[in-house]
């Protein structure tokens, strides 16, 4: 379980670590562009019911801390679906990654046909 620190509030936001990666590039991106947006997640089982959310804003100090040292393998999709996300009035959700299950078009077999140039061979007699 990673965690993420706003600003100097006590309270860390503990986040899992695959998608606080993802998130982390979600949100250093739009910092990096200066723009603000919020951040919604519910809570987990060990906090009261319920949901937050957040502003961040560029200004505003941010720390990401995992708990795993190596970093996972991004999935391009989700990040793109946090980006949109924090486009919308609505800001960023976290929701769970959405895995691409498309079955990916192959091109059906096809006997191959392997063409060999013979060559007559003249006797030398």
């Amino acid at each position: 379980m990673g965690t993420l620190y706003y600003g100097d509030s006590g309270t860390p936001i503990g986040i899992e670590d695959r998608t606080l990666a993802h998130l982390k590039v979600a949100v250093i991106t739009k910092l990096r562009r200066g723009e603000s947006f919020t951040l919604s997640w519910q809570h987990t089982e060990d906090q009261p019911r319920g949901r937050s959310t957040i502003w961040l804003h560029p200004a505003v100090s941010l720390r990401f801390v995992f708990d795993e040292p190596e970093q996972p393998e991004l999935n391009r999709r989700w990040i793109e679906e946090l980006m949109r996300s924090a486009n919308s009035t609505g800001g960023v959700q976290l929701v769970a990654e959405e895995l691409d299950t498309t079955p990916i078009e192959t091109i059906p077999e096809q006997p191959v046909r392997v063409g060999v140039d013979v060559q007559p061979v003249e006797d030398g007699d």
